[in-house]
C-alpha cells in the first residue's frame, strides 16, 4: 500500500494486520481519485472510518488543504498516526480516535468539509448513522461531495430524504463507491 500521486507519491504506508480494516487496492484508489480530482485542490477532507488513513493521506498528497481522520480502532489509529508522521503531513492532518457519530457531534460548529469519504464496516448500518449525523449538523456545505465505500447490497433508499443526491455509482467486483452531493433542502 502506498501513496499513488502528488507530493508524497510512492511513499509506502503501513496498515494493521488482520481483518479489522480493508485497505483499498491501488487500482480502485486510482479510479476513486480520478473521479474526485475536480474537488480536491485546497479542499477540507473528512476520512470517516479511516482504517490506515490512506484515503485522506492520498487526498492531502493530491492537494487537499487538510484532512481529518476519524478511527475508533486504537491499533488502526496508531497506524494512521505513524502514516501521517511518515508522509510529513502533520501540519495538514488531524486524527480523532473515537466513533464516527461522536466525532461528528464534537466537530459541530467547526469549519465544514468539502469532501467526505466513509468506509465503514459492511453490514452494520454504520453508514446510515454517520450520514444522518452529518445531515443534521453544520459540517457539510451545500454541494459537499460524499463518497461511501460499501458492499454491493447496501440500501441507500433513505439518502434523498436526508438531503443526499446520488450522482454516480462505481461498482467493483466486491464493493462499490457511491458518490453523493449534499443539499440542505430535503424532499
Amino acid at each position: 500500500m502506498r501513496i499513488i500521486a502528488g507530493s508524497a507519491r510512492s511513499l509506502p504506508l503501513k496498515t494493521i494486520s488482520g481483518t479489522d480494516t480493508r485497505p483499498t487496492t491501488d487500482r480502485i484508489k486510482e479510479t476513486l481519485f480520478n473521479m474526485l480530482s475536480p474537488y480536491l485542490l485546497d479542499c477540507r477532507f473528512l476520512d470517516l472510518f479511516a482504517g490506515s488513513g490512506q484515503i485522506g493521506l492520498e487526498a492531502v498528497s493530491r492537494g487537499a488543504r487538510n484532512a481529518v481522520f476519524v478511527e475508533n480502532n486504537k491499533k488502526a489509529a496508531l497506524c494512521i498516526e505513524e502514516n501521517i508522521k511518515f508522509t510529513k503531513f502533520t501540519e495538514n492532518c488531524t486524527l480523532l480516535v473515537r466513533d464516527a457519530v461522536t466525532a461528528i457531534h464534537q466537530m459541530e460548529g467547526k469549519e465544514p468539509f468539502d469532501v467526505v469519504f466513509l468506509d465503514p464496516p459492511y453490514g452494520k448500518g454504520l453508514e446510515a448513522e454517520a450520514l444522518r449525523a452529518l445531515a443534521d449538523c453544520s459540517l457539510l456545505l451545500e454541494g459537499s461531495v460524499i463518497v461511501l465505500e460499501t458492499s454491493l447490497d447496501t440500501d441507500l433508499s433513505y439518502a434523498k430524504r436526508w438531503g443526499y443526491q446520488i450522482t454516480k455509482e462505481k461498482t467493483y467486483k466486491n464493493n462499490q463507491h457511491i458518490f453523493m452531493k449534499f443539499a440542505k433542502e430535503t424532499v
